[in-house]
């Protein structure tokens, strides 16, 4: 298993970590996190296929070439093999001047082209969205750090509970258009789909029409 972007591992990796007999490399751009292989995602240090699972959690929208670094992920893994990947899409700026790209349902399904779907769906529904923005609302008055801290602690401590409603959100398609970010889980295929093929993909609240 190779995780992409591991960092200090707070992301987790749910069931994934308790799979018995499993080996992991995981591996990061910064040499401050717990990865055992420092390295830039857009050019992996790996043979083909050499890995039956890629994970990469809220990485890519902290990365110029978000493109380049799925094919890299595809490259490395083997022909059965399988990828799992989160991006944010309704999400405020995060990690400051290392945040450049946020996908909709279907731009995330364009971005791994490549693969074949297994699964895909909201990783944060839009409650998340609604705390968020107003945590963020509060935020966009002051730079204090001070400050800023008191309202992320209020804002949570007060609306926090909200989140829980994403449980049941994610069950909604006409949450996709609000969500704040998706999962994607694939295999590789022999090739990329059909631009035509994304259209068709929309899940939302105009599928209704």
């Amino acid at each position: 298993m190779l995780v992409v972007g591991c960092g200090d591992g707070t992301a987790g990796y749910g069931a994934i970590a308790a799979v018995e007999g499993a080996r992991w490399m995981e591996t990061d751009v910064s040499p401050a996190g717990r990865a055992a292989v420092v390295c830039d995602a857009s050019d992996l240090p790996f043979a083909d296929e050499q890995f039956d699972l890629v994970i990469c959690i809220a990485v890519l929208e902290h990365v110029l070439e978000p493109q380049r670094c799925v094919d890299e992920m595809r490259r490395v893994l083997a022909a059965d093999g399988l990828v799992y990947v989160t991006t944010p899409f309704m999400q405020q700026v995060h990690m400051g001047e290392y945040d450049f790209t946020r996908f909709t349902h279907a731009g995330h399904r364009w971005l791994f082209r490549g693969f074949e779907e297994v699964d895909s769906g909201i990783a944060t529904g839009p409650a998340s969205v609604l705390v968020w923005s107003v945590e963020y609302f509060f935020l966009s008055w002051t730079r204090s750090l001070g400050v800023r801290r008191i309202i992320k602690g209020s804002v949570r401590l007060l609306l926090g509970w909200l989140t829980w409603l994403d449980v049941v959100l994610a069950r909604r398609v006409a949450a996709h258009d609000a969500a704040g970010g998706f999962y994607f889980i694939g295999r590789a295929r022999a090739a990329p789909m059909a631009a035509r093929e994304v259209l068709a993909y929309y899940r939302g609240a105009d599928d209704a029409k």
